[in-house]
């Protein structure tokens, strides 16, 4: 199915079709390719009014992501019974933030595709699980 990227900062050059690859490949690897995905790039500022909305935290962040399905167990994929009901939901990528922290030697779209999943798969463990799971990653950022 399909994946909109949608660049909406002008803070850092962004190569859509480059990240659309990666974020493919990852879709690919997970068996989710023929789930719809909307990956919206965004700014330090309209990135930590989105946390400051959902999340109650006025800060900027690295990812924010809103599952279509929201009562998954962490690993399961979706099965749909309506054609309309393939989608994953949506990410936020704080692009600005990412770029800032990544380290000089960093390949900053494996950081954009590869961390953001490792984020998505750690919140949605910790919602099922009531912990608090962090990125072992999350230090170099």
């Amino acid at each position: 199915m399909s994946l909109v990227v949608r660049n909406l900062q002008r803070a850092v050059p962004l190569r859509r079709a480059r990240l659309r690859e990666k974020v493919q490949a990852v879709r690919r690897a997970l068996g989710v390719q023929r789930f719809d995905l909307g990956v919206v790039c965004v700014d330090n500022r309209k990135i930590q009014q989105i946390n400051r909305i959902y999340r109650d935290k006025n800060t900027p962040t690295d990812v924010l992501s809103f599952p279509f399905y929201e009562s998954l167990k962490a690993g399961d994929i979706p099965q749909p019974e309506f054609p309309d009901d393939y989608n994953l939901g949506d990410i936020f990528l704080g692009v600005e933030y990412i770029f800032q922290h990544c380290k000089e030697n960093e390949d900053y779209y494996d950081i954009l595709t590869m961390y953001q999943k490792e984020k998505q798969v750690l919140e949605e463990l910790s919602r099922h699980t009531g912990t608090r799971l962090q990125p072992l990653s999350r230090d170099l950022f």
